[in-house]
């Protein structure tokens, strides 16, 4: 099975190296057919639905219901009035827990979720959860990463209304035995609701023969645009639950005396909707449909164990997540390498790989972990991209930087600062750090550079790593203290982080804000300093690295002293 062709995108080069995409869990890139649909949707078609009687609206409601109708076959729902549009799974599982939680759920009564959940299945039931006196049961999670069927038993009493649980896990891959889990849950007469996000570009899905009663994913993880999804729900109960959100199309007749709400599926419709990305899902699901399941099945079985099978035999990787029933994702770690910093030096050599916690925080807590590697794989992904990506970790792994000196651990806070005002104000000083960076001939040699500078900054001393001390909105652990010199009106910042890409972008920060007068660094313009760097792209404070995080406690200390 070969697609790639089908895919626009995975024909560049990413840092001068073919684009190697296994971040598929994150979200999927689109085919021809759905680009063009929705190209041709703008030039041909573009109106609103439903109310207007003129042409081009009538050829949008058209594709728009036909989408709808395809979603059916997709699911094998009943009818299409149980095809609820939504913007994503985030949204159906929020307009679930608000509408039917909101007006079904009473003080104690239990909402059965598990350990493995995404956080857009945990959160919205914490707030109804709250707001009505309802229970949270947690279902556990073995060491290999499969549901405890034994917990789920313990914790399914007659109290339990509604079983709220993934399809397959996003962040270890991990195929839940939903059969058996709804046929349990319904025999204790809970409504069962599935999160099928990663489950729908995999395997098919037959909401009837599970005899669930929502099921719901998102558009751009099953080839298709960001920004749609399906809410599917059993029409009964659907007609039984409030609107969730209120506006156009969802109503029938609006008065000051009353206002009576439109049949389904249109009363959970409110407002315009997203036509040409429900087009671009109708051409998604036909992309699916073609495909031969089994056979997309196989393939990615194929991918995903000759991966864990490579990722075995080199020194310090730890497979996170090894149960039986798995989709193409394979989590892992790696001794004495911090995640971020995995993915970025992967990044260098044009793999797409995803780092972190996956928003899946509690299951990461339940492992002892903080996050993971994750590279999962799609129907376009080759043996060859299996290949790439664990020669590319393998290079890693075995010491590209090994050469470079250890960090140097100081003993106090006030040796710290010492060095901070003296023998280290050359080797971190703006002009060196330029110098150095602006004469790397490549990217690799950037990385080279920054990668030694994490290696040479001082570390911070154990007793100064403190949660006091520690920033948050980072995704690796950061930790600041200050110093402010009174005699000379100067601020000195030590940071750390078990990151060393993170370190290393920590000394060029540094190198423009230690000694400097508190007025000094809060006009200094850093975002122009990593421009110049041409880093700007790639690593600039505004990437999510957690580099923001620490400017900006930086630059409210300089406030507090200016």
């Amino acid at each position: 099975m070969n697609l790639k062709k089908q895919f626009p995108i995975l024909e560049q080069h990413a840092h001068g190296q073919p684009l190697v995409y296994l971040d598929n869990a994150a979200t999927t890139q689109k085919p021809f057919p759905v680009i063009e649909a929705i190209d041709r949707f703008y030039r041909e078609a573009n109106a609103n639905v439903h109310r207007a009687s003129h042409y081009l609206s009538a050829r949008s409601t058209h594709a728009f219901e036909e989408a709808r109708e395809e979603v059916r076959h997709f699911l094998n729902a009943a009818s299409s009035d149980e095809i609820i549009w939504t913007r994503g799974a985030t949204e159906a599982l929020n307009l679930v827990a608000q509408s039917w939680g909101q007006s079904q759920l009473q003080p104690g009564d239990e909402i059965l979720l598990s350990a493995m959940e995404h956080h857009a299945n945990i959160v919205p039931w914490q707030l109804v959860a709250q707001r009505i006196g309802a229970v949270i049961k947690v279902i556990n999670v073995t060491d290999k990463g499969e549901l405890d069927l034994n917990s789920f038993r313990e914790l399914l009493t007659n109290k339990t209304r509604i079983l709220s649980i993934a399809h397959v896990s996003n962040a270890i891959g991990t195929i839940n035995p939903i059969e058996t889990l709804i046929l349990e849950a319904k025999a204790k007469g809970a409504v069962v609701l599935v999160d099928g996000a990663q489950a729908v570009a995999h395997t098919s899905v037959d909401v009837q023969k599970l005899n669930c009663d929502f099921y719901v994913f998102s558009g751009h993880k099953v080839f298709g645009p960001t920004g749609i999804g399906v809410l599917y729900g059993r029409k009964a109960l659907l007609e039984a639950m409030p609107p969730w959100q209120s506006g156009g199309e969802m109503i029938r007749q609006v008065s000051f005396s009353g206002t009576t709400f439109n049949e389904l599926p249109f009363k959970f419709e409110a407002g315009t909707p997203n036509v040409s990305g429900v087009i671009g899902l109708r051409e998604a699901i036909r992309f699916v449909r073609a495909l031969d399941m089994n056979q997309v099945a196989e393939h990615e079985a194929e991918l995903r164990e000759r991966a864990e099978e490579g990722l075995k035999k080199i020194p310090g990787v730890k497979l996170v997540g090894e149960a039986e029933q798995k989709v193409s994702v394979v989590s892992f770690v790696v001794d004495g390498l911090h995640n971020q910093d995995i993915g970025l030096l992967l990044d260098q050599q044009g793999i797409a790989v995803r780092t972190g916690h996956h928003c899946t925080m509690p299951l990461m807590e339940h492992l002892g972990l903080a996050g993971t590697v994750r590279a999962s794989f799609s129907v376009y992904n080759t043996l060859e991209d299996v290949d790439a990506f664990l020669n590319a970790l393998t290079s890693i792994v075995k010491g590209e930087f090994a050469s470079l000196p250890e960090e140097g651990a100081v003993e106090s806070q006030s040796e710290f600062f010492n060095q901070l005002q003296g023998e280290h104000d050359d080797a971190f000083s703006q002009e060196r750090i330029f110098q150095q960076i602006t004469a790397a001939r490549s990217w690799q040699d950037k990385y080279r550079h920054i990668m030694l500078l994490g290696k040479t900054l001082p570390s911070l001393p154990d007793a100064m790593k403190t949660e006091e001390s520690r920033l948050h909105g980072c995704e690796s652990t950061v930790w600041l203290h200050h110093f402010y010199d009174e005699q000379t009106m100067t601020l000195y910042f030590a940071v750390d982080s078990d990151a060393r890409v993170i370190r290393g972008l920590i000394a060029i920060v540094l190198s423009v804000f230690n000694g400097r007068k508190p007025n000094d660094i809060s006009r200094f313009d850093v975002d122009g300093w990593f421009e110049k760097l041409d880093l700007y792209n790639h690593l600039s404070p505004s990437r999510g690295n957690g580099l923001r995080a620490i400017i900006e406690e930086i630059r409210s200390l300089a406030h507090r002293f200016g």
